[in-house]
């Protein structure tokens, strides 16, 4: 059978990314997103040869039934699911957009899946804010602590997709990746935002002092997982991805002020920490090292230089464009 796969959320960082490795392995790509492309700067599958990509814009809450006829003319065999509402912080706002996005119109779009005869592999991209902040790393297992609308909304939606497995036999894997980072991320995220800083003068606020403290994996190392997952992991398993270094934020924006050649002190603002904020998050990654053979091959700090460079070569561009997050409901 011809793989077809269906990239949901190809406008996302992540998606573009695994968009892009999906192509240079010949794959041709159904890509959905309920925006516009944005600017090519901040769509890796747009960096290549991309004649295998095909892009609608669909949005899950409103434009569900044009998905599925879309899905049923291509004879959809692997789903990737990358969309969400995204934004901790901003989700105490406005919760109840995040659950119609994270929850309602996901259930929507399970509920049309399982009857599709062409499915052969769902894999819902999930994250680890669903566990709450952790003492050391967890595993799979780990039982659910949410503590945001957020975490929620998406602890809610694997629930669901658990029960859909257990009684319908849906093809579902999750994966759940610590902090993701590389060329071509959004300008509100902490690794873009402070090498923008460096290079235009800029501060950047740390709330609670930049203490708390995260795994950054790089986006090459993701999408590989991703396809792997994909393409051979096991129905009804999650699998975490993650690196080997846990740093705190006020490392990572000191760490990146040195590769700029920047005293941190000019770019550091310390600011109150935000509500519901986790301390800490470290993932046990023993799974898909030992049952799929993945291994992150990007060491941080090359990793931190490369990200840099991104910004570097595209500077100009970059500091005209601005660096808030703009909510969509």
């Amino acid at each position: 059978m011809t793989e077809r796969f269906l990239v949901i959320g190809s406008n996302s960082f992540t998606g573009s990314h695994f968009v892009r490795h999906l192509l240079d392995r010949g794959h041709e790509v159904l890509g959905v997103s309920r925006s516009e492309e944005p600017e090519p700067l901040f769509l890796a599958h747009r960096w290549g040869d991309d004649r295998g990509f095909q892009f609608h814009r669909i949005d899950l809450n409103h434009d569900l039934e044009r998905l599925v006829d879309l899905v049923n003319r291509q004879g959809t065999t692997h789903v990737v699911n990358f969309a969400g509402q995204g934004m901790v912080a901003q989700s105490w706002e406005r919760p109840e957009d995040w659950y119609r996005t994270n929850v309602l119109a996901q259930v929507g779009l399970h509920e049309h899946l399982r009857r599709l005869s062409t499915l052969v592999s769902y894999l819902h991209v999930s994250t680890p804010e669903v566990y709450g902040s952790t003492n050391g790393p967890v595993n799979e297992q780990a039982p659910f602590a949410p503590t945001t609308p957020y975490a929620v909304s998406r602890a809610a939606c694997d629930l669901h997709l658990r029960t859909f497995c257990e009684t319908h036999g849906f093809p579902v894997t999750w994966t759940r990746a610590s902090n993701v980072y590389g060329p071509g991320q959004q300008l509100y995220r902490i690794i873009p935002r402070a090498a923008l800083g460096c290079r235009l003068g800029r501060t950047l606020p740390l709330h609670g002092g930049g203490t708390s403290e995260r795994n950054f994996v790089h986006v090459e190392d993701v999408v590989s997982a991703t396809y792997l997952v994909a393409t051979r992991g096991r129905v009804g398993t999650a699998y975490h991805v993650a690196g080997t270094e846990v740093v705190s934020i006020r490392d990572l924006v000191e760490r990146i002020c040195s590769l700029a050649g920047v005293d941190p002190e000019e770019v550091i603002q310390l600011a109150d920490e935000r509500v519901g904020k986790d301390q800490r998050y470290e993932l046990e990654t023993g799974r898909i090292r030992s049952e799929l053979g993945w291994a992150d091959g990007v060491r941080l700090e090359d990793g931190l230089a490369g990200t840099l460079r991104w910004v570097d070569e595209n500077l100009e561009v970059l500091g005209a464009l601005p660096l808030d997050y703009v909510h969509k409901a």
